[in-house]
């Protein structure tokens, strides 16, 4: 195996790559002691001559003094190589982050494995061992990428995550010719390539936080504390947990301190933060959420207002998904997920079910259905659409 680790060399792969059709791409990067991850090491392999699987492969180590990952960013810029990836979010913010550019064009194997009827949550190991009769030795997933030099073992380990991509790639590509849905992979794919995919602004923080209290007053605080303490983890490159963790930012949003010296009577904010910046910070935000007007309060996200839910409809939709998701092995979730379903329940129609390929695949029989104008019957093993006399 080939470690490069100077950019002559990168640049002299990447060459390569701009005239082959693809090239598979991963990443090993650390993220548990910052905030944005720790590009650690880059895999790529191009197709070979007579197959995919005699294409050369490279690693490419980053942290390498005095490499460039310059003509990596170039090659992720040419629309005549396609990218492939792997359940790619994460490998395309660092690459967002730190290049400043996402991969054009793009193929994201899982999303395309979920489309092809591989399951909820195609993962790389599952596809292996099925499209290519391989396996993967699991022995080096959890290690400190970031410690050099690095074993042979994990150099081994890394290789493997492009190498068998080549074979997956081909048959996914080849199937979803096969069966035209080529376009609804490219849907998909539209959000992994928007640039705001990858910004978290630091006022829509709180957005990630579990909670199912929807308190005006209580969410004003909340999302003040999590916008504070986002603009506190990016700016000095720390994780969100080493500030304050979900459940003290909840109980703070809860008692609403008002100064520094009632911080020492909530549970579970760590003894570093009541104290100095962290401790000004929590303060001043609890502050602006105690001062939001009533009308500038937001709300939990998918919960609308005066949302009545039909539940016997919302049972029924989910059926219909089900028996959606299986006529085209498509996984149910990538079709709709439950909020849609209650929102459709409720008589809402805004919602993504209902454009695109998924109204093709199931909106339309969900709006049929929520109209009467259609029911669902039982045949054998599989649930039918069945129309209903007007």
């Amino acid at each position: 195996m080939k470690l490069i680790t100077t950019t002559d060399a990168l640049e002299s792969f990447c060459a390569a790559a701009h005239d082959a059709p693809y090239v598979t791409i991963d990443t090993e990067f650390l993220r548990e002691r910052t905030y944005y991850s720790k590009l650690c090491l880059l895999q790529m392999a191009l197709p070979g001559p007579d197959g995919p699987e005699d294409g050369p492969a490279v690693l490419v180590d980053p942290l390498a003094e005095g490499i460039s990952l310059d003509p990596f960013y170039a090659l992720l810029r040419d629309q005549s190589t396609v990218k492939v990836l792997h359940a790619a979010r994460q490998d395309l913010e660092i690459f967002f982050i730190e290049g400043g550019v996402l991969p054009d064009p793009l193929f994201d194997t899982q999303i395309a494995a979920m489309v092809c009827g591989f399951g909820d949550q195609a993962g790389y190991e599952t596809l292996v061992r099925k499209l290519t009769k391989g396996r993967i030795d699991k022995s080096s997933r959890f290690t400190d990428w970031s410690r050099r030099p690095l074993s042979d073992a994990q150099l081994s380990y890394a290789l493997a995550d492009v190498t068998h991509l080549r074979v997956i790639y081909e048959k996914l590509a080849a199937k979803l010719s096969a069966n035209g849905r080529e376009g609804w992979v490219a849907e998909e794919l539209a959000t992994l390539n928007d640039p705001a995919t990858y910004v978290t602004q630091p006022q829509e923080a709180w957005m990630r936080v579990k909670t199912r209290n929807d308190s005006g007053r209580f969410l004003a605080i909340l999302r003040e504390l999590a916008a504070f303490r986002e603009d506190y983890a990016q700016s000095r490159n720390v994780p969100r947990s080493r500030v304050f963790k979900d459940d003290a930012l909840l109980e703070l949003a809860s008692v609403k301190p008002r100064a520094t010296e009632d911080l020492s009577r909530t549970r579970l904010l760590m003894r570093e933060a009541r104290k100095g910046d962290i401790a000004q910070g929590i303060v001043e935000a609890v502050k602006r959420g105690l001062d939001c007007p009533p009308d500038a309060f937001p709300s939990l996200p998918g919960i609308r207002e005066n949302m009545n839910v039909n539940p016997a409809l919302a049972d029924l939709l989910r059926v219909l998904l089900k028996a959606k998701s299986d006529a085209t092995g498509v996984a149910a979730r990538l079709i709709a997920s439950a909020a849609d379903l209650d929102a459709l329940a409720a008589g809402l129609r805004d919602v993504p079910a209902l454009s695109g390929w998924r109204a093709d695949v199931f909106g339309q029989d969900a709006l049929r259905l929520c109209d009467g104008a259609v029911g669902l019957a039982v045949r054998g093993e599989r649930v039918t659409v069945v129309a209903l006399p007007q």
